[in-house]
């Protein structure tokens, strides 16, 4: 063999080992990266019918529900909340950084575990990331001292 032979024989190994590399650090990256693209997907409401929430269904209470918080309704997917007296909001309790259920709610803040994204009570706004997006509405009827899904 000639030694322009070796010589691209030898371009050829190291072109392929640094492109194998290349990809390599490239899926490397992706993995550690900020997820965000998680949040670019849309979170879906529980609609009734689906996803354990039903039309008309008696979620709670209005005494239930505290002024400047709000209770969670798990196996409905749903968070109520009270932001200022007689006034009753609903959002989804999945998290729209990555689907998380929310699980608490504290000053004035609807929390999620996760990764530590807050959302207002008052409408469901981001208050701290890594979420980008709102908890989406869902809809409620307040009928006497009854609240119930839409």
């Amino acid at each position: 063999m000639t030694t322009s032979q070796e010589s691209g024989r030898m371009l050829g190994r190291r072109t392929i080992v640094t492109a194998v590399g290349a990809v390599g650090l490239a899926t490397a990256l992706t993995a550690c990266g900020n997820s965000d693209n998680a949040s670019d997907t849309a979170v879906e409401k529980p609609v009734p019918g689906k996803d354990g929430a039903d039309a008309g269904e008696v979620l709670a209470k209005t005494a239930d529900i505290p002024e400047g918080g709000g209770k969670i309704f798990a196996d409905q997917g749903v968070v109520v909340t009270q932001p200022t007296a007689g006034q009753f909001k609903a959002f989804s309790s999945k998290c729209t950084h990555q689907g998380c259920a929310v699980t608490t709610i504290k000053n004035g803040m609807i929390n999620c575990p996760c990764h530590g994204s807050q959302f207002a009570v008052a409408d469901g706004s981001v208050t701290h990331d890594p979420a980008t997006k709102p908890l989406p509405a869902v809809q409620i009827k307040v009928e006497g001292d009854s609240i119930t899904l839409a």
